[in-house]
């Protein structure tokens, strides 16, 4: 009975939640608003972009293969929020962690289930040692993370392409691909005919584990003291310079490992043309999570689903797949606005206490 009190009481309490839930809700409505603006056939457009992602379990399917890589992005970046870090880096953890797995999975043979763990692990640590460089430039250097992670990934991804082009290429395609994988190397499917694979499982699994270590060890206690207040955490004893620098690698092995899942999950070889950008769409799963990795599901399970309604949307109708992008933005800023208004209002309540104190002396 006290429970059911104090939720109904602590209306601060549900305030993110409740801009959490006004950010999905407005995006939809926008997006619907912008369908009838733009299509011909806006009825037709809607209900492919709402309804697709379920009218068949096919479709369902492709929905939650979408999740598995997002959702390492998303757990990966609520680590790093923790802290009050804005490096993107796992962008190219996840890519340089896919060209780890390809190399592992085209040039060594093991047995089947031990070749794409070897795969993950090897992949999560070269993804976790990318996640320390710009917190190493920041403790360094004082180097902007956000500034050196964004050129870094573009490092990371002329190099893995590099490496994949000249000694991972298959020769007999007329396209950029890898060898093909050994077949011990591939993930199993969970279902019979579809592409959903054990991947979906082990981001299920790491959902847990990254929950576990955030709120009930030593180690994600120490990561939220020092982002919440690092000078606090600096007289209590924590090294705080230690903590930045294996939560940037924890960081990264998550992407790392995202990257060795949806090459032995998904594929039969690496022919990624381009830099999937993959970072991106977990800002906004860790945003909608609120930093907290128990969320991430729900928050990459609505983003595919918006993903995935509108890559059906611009197969069958008038709609380009870019005005996924419109939303997301439209999430961003929504969830942005929230963070500004709390700004302001912790500067009035200061402005207020000082006041107050003033009048007192």
């Amino acid at each position: 009975m006290n429970s059911i009190k104090r939720f109904f009481v602590d209306r601060e309490s549900l305030a993110p939640a409740l801009v959490t839930l006004f950010a999905a809700i407005f995006s939809l409505l926008a997006g619907i608003v912008l369908i009838f603006i733009v299509s011909k056939h806006p009825l037709q457009s809607v209900q492919n972009f709402l309804l697709a992602p379920f009218l068949r379990s096919y479709n369902f399917y492709y929905l939650l293969i979408v999740m598995v890589p997002i959702t390492f992005t998303g757990l990966a970046l609520c680590v790093v929020y923790q802290l009050r870090y804005m490096s993107l880096i796992v962008d190219a953890s996840l890519y340089t962690g896919a060209v780890v797995a390809t190399a592992i999975g085209t040039q060594i043979s093991l047995p089947a289930g031990i070749h794409p763990a070897v795969a993950m692990i090897a992949a999560g640590i070269v993804g976790g040692l990318i996640g320390l460089l710009p917190a190493i430039l920041k403790i360094r250097w004082r180097a902007n993370e956000l500034v050196s992670s964004l050129m870094l990934n573009y490092v990371f991804y002329f190099l893995g392409s590099f490496i994949i082009l000249y000694y991972l290429r298959d020769r007999s395609q007329t396209i950029l691909s890898s060898l093909p994988f050994k077949k011990t190397f591939l993930l199993p499917r969970l279902v019979p005919n579809t592409q959903l694979h054990a991947g979906f499982l082990i981001a299920a699994a790491f959902v847990v584990l990254v929950t576990i270590f955030l709120y009930r060890t030593r180690w994600g206690y120490e990561i939220r003291i020092t982002g919440a207040n690092p000078r606090f955490a600096m007289y209590a004893g924590i090294p705080v310079t230690s903590v930045i620098l294996y939560a940037h690698f924890i960081s990264g092995f998550l992407g790392g490992v995202g990257g060795a899942v949806e090459m032995s999950g998904l594929y039969r070889a690496f022919i990624w043309q381009m830099d999937p950008s993959y970072a991106w769409d977990g800002v906004i799963v860790a945003m909608l999570a609120r930093r907290n990795p128990k969320f991430v599901p729900l928050s990459a399970f609505f983003l595919a689903y918006l993903r995935v309604g509108a890559d059906f949307m611009s197969r069958r109708g008038d709609v380009a797949f870019e005005f996924i992008t419109l939303l997301q933005g439209l999430i961003i800023l929504i969830l942005a606005s929230d963070r500004i208004v709390n700004y302001f209002k912790e500067r009035q309540l200061r402005k207020q206490v000082l006041k107050s104190q003033g009048e007192a002396r």
